[in-house]
This record gives structure tokens, C-alpha cells and sequence, in this order.
């Protein structure tokens, strides 16, 4: 069974963090560091774009949800695997003035005794602002290694030249910024950026392998360790999807493809029973997929420390 276990030991928490804001889990010789990047208040209605709004009502009611507004959780994580050291997405930086809860990133790797010089690769499982946007913060370019080596999927990185919405719902003032933000960190980082068409192994265990539908080169990390396995799910898995995985998001550029992909993964986690985080799941985001009748279950896993 996976157990907890610190990747790093980290410095006191800053008097002003009065949750905790990272989680370790030990996945055989892996250590993993789950990171809250903070929370983005969105319309519920971009949860459930193909619903009906009495649907999408009921299930915000019976989740005990408020009716207008969801706040997605905004999860990144931190792996040890050997002698490197890998950022799985780096959340929303400053990118959007709409969400002033998130964007931490850098503060609470500080905060868990992370140097960004210690960061020997970066894997980006999609360019949407609140995954490459914390790479954009004053400072932090600069504080990574020069030859930071950064993963992602060849498909994205094209798409991203050229972005297509038209089969998103997102609210209007969304797609200016992912737009430019995409083309922000490409331009920024575009020495560092290595591509990947199908999958790639970064590190021993840790493979990041492209699913498309969210965006077309999205992509999971599975990580492999001593027959455990985690696999950080990205933007494959939305809290509705468990009940409703045929929902689509607003945010979701290939709906029919990124339901078909919820499905699979779904399906995958829970016949191996193996551990799941994912970057919108509530905070620390590490649980397991079982069955239920036509549906999914989220099981967390007990809070351990």
C-alpha cells in the first residue's frame, strides 16, 4: 500500500497559511508532494456545459454546492524520482485578475524548502494559463536552472500557435487570456520546451503519456514504483465526472473526445486500484476510482500525516 512520507523537510508554514497546503504520498522509491496552488471561483455552469440547467441544479443541491458559483480546487505536484526533481504543471501565477485566491505556487514551494535551482524538469500536461501561468511570475524564469529541461506534448505546443474555440463554453473574457498566456510561456521558454508525440519517460517511473480531448496534446503522468502506481490526472477529471462523466466542461476543447478519455481513465484507475490525483479534485486530491452501477465513485484516501 502506498504511505505517506515527506519529499522534502520543509520549513515552518508562514503564520498567514492557516490550512495546510501540501500533502506527501510515497509511492515505492517515488516521493510525490501534492502542492494547492489556491482555489478559482468559476459560473457552475461551465462544470456542465451539455446539461440541463434543472440537471446541473440538483446535482449542485445534492452536493451542497452553491447554485451560481463553484470554486475549483487548483492542485500541482512536486516528484522525486532518483536524482531528479519534476513540477508537474505550475499553476495560474498572476495571469487572470478573476481568480486572486490562487496563484502560489511559488510562495508554497518556498514554504515546503523546494529551491527552484533543485528543479530538474517541468512536465505540462496542458497550456491552459492555470498549468504554465506560474512559470510567468516575475522571478521565476530566472530561478530555475538554465538547462530545466520541460515537457510537452508536440500536438499542444502546435495547437496553441492557432487555438480553436469554437467548441468550448468558457465565459467570454477566458479565451483572450489562455490564448495569450499559451503563446507567453512558448515564446518564453521555447529553448527549454522538449516535445514528446505519444509518451515519455522523464525520469525512472514517471511517464507522461498524451490523452488529447481537454486540449489536443493533453496529457497524464503515471507514476511506477515497486508495483504502486500513481497517475496525476490533469484536466481529465472534473468532481461532476464521477456522477456525470458525459458532461462536458466549458473548458474542453474536444468534448466528445475528452469524455471518452474521463471513461477510459475512470475504467483504468479502477480496475488497478491504483492511486489518482488531479488538478481540479478538492485539495490534497488522492484517492481511488471504483464503480458505481453506470457511474464512478471518488474514494479518498485517509488524511495521514
Amino acid at each position: 500500500m502506498s504511505s505517506v512520507a515527506p519529499i522534502a523537510r520543509p520549513a515552518a508554514q508562514p503564520p498567514q497559511e492557516l490550512v495546510p497546503s501540501r500533502y506527501a504520498v510515497k509511492i515505492g522509491d517515488i516521493d510525490v508532494l501534492v502542492i494547492s496552488d489556491g482555489v478559482m471561483p468559476i459560473p457552475a455552469v461551465t462544470m456542465a456545459a451539455n446539461a440541463a440547467p434543472t440537471d446541473l441544479s440538483d446535482w449542485l443541491g445534492y452536493m451542497y454546492m452553491p447554485p451560481d458559483t463553484f470554486d475549483w480546487p487548483l492542485n500541482v505536484m512536486v516528484v522525486r524520482s532518483g536524482e531528479q526533481t519534476i513540477l508537474i504543471d505550475a499553476g495560474l501565477g498572476i495571469q487572470f485578475p478573476g481568480f486572486p485566491r490562487t496563484g502560489h505556487l511559488p510562495q508554497r514551494l518556498a514554504s515546503a524548502g523546494i529551491d527552484l535551482a533543485s528543479i530538474t524538469d517541468v512536465v505540462i500536461t496542458h497550456m491552459h494559463m492555470d498549468h504554465v501561468g506560474g512559470l510567468l511570475v516575475e522571478g521565476v524564469k530566472e530561478g530555475l536552472r538554465p538547462d530545466v529541461r520541460i515537457h510537452v506534448n508536440a500536438a499542444e505546443v502546435a495547437f496553441w500557435e492557432a487555438p480553436d474555440f469554437t467548441h468550448t463554453a468558457m465565459p467570454p473574457a477566458v479565451p483572450p487570456v489562455l490564448r495569450s498566456t499559451a503563446q507567453s510561456f512558448a515564446n518564453e521558454y521555447r529553448d527549454r520546451i522538449q516535445t514528446f508525440d505519444e509518451s515519455y519517460e522523464v525520469a525512472p517511473g514517471v511517464v507522461v503519456r498524451r490523452t488529447g480531448g481537454h486540449t489536443p496534446g493533453h496529457s497524464v503522468v503515471a507514476l511506477t514504483s515497486r508495483g504502486e502506481k500513481l497517475t496525476f490526472a490533469g484536466d481529465a477529471v472534473f468532481p461532476v465526472g464521477f456522477d456525470h462523466p458525459e458532461w462536458s466542461n466549458g473548458f474542453e476543447h474536444d468534448p466528445e473526445e475528452a469524455a471518452r478519455v474521463r471513461v477510459n481513465l475512470f475504467r483504468e484507475m479502477a480496475e488497478s486500484g491504483s492511486l489518482m490525483v488531479a488538478t481540479h479534485l478538492p485539495f490534497p486530491s488522492v484517492g481511488r476510482v471504483a464503480v458505481s452501477g453506470d457511474k464512478f465513485r471518488w474514494v479518498p484516501v485517509i488524511w495521514d500525516f
